[in-house]
């Protein structure tokens, strides 16, 4: 069974929106393995002497969670209705 996550992120440039998306999922995807899909949630501009210096992007990245089996060596995906350190 396939389990996906999303988490939320912002992103910056000095260049464009565009540039900001792209370093947003570059980055997500260095992080995380398994990235799917951003969603642009919210963008706004930060203005200094009456010109635009950065473009934000608030954005929400899909990724795939890995099964049990493909957990890294120590580590595995706790069962749903599981708590940690109860038996």
């Amino acid at each position: 069974m396939a389990i996906a996550r999303v988490i939320e992120i912002t992103s910056s440039s000095s260049r464009s929106f565009d540039d900001a998306v792209a370093n947003g999922v570059r980055r997500a995807s260095d992080t995380l393995d398994l990235v799917k899909s951003a969603w642009v949630r919210d963008h706004e501009v930060r203005v200094d002497n009456g010109k635009i210096v950065e473009y934000r992007v608030k954005m929400k990245v899909t990724f795939m969670l890995k099964g049990d089996t493909d957990a890294p060596e120590g580590r595995s995906e706790r069962q749903p209705g599981k708590k940690k350190g109860r038996k």
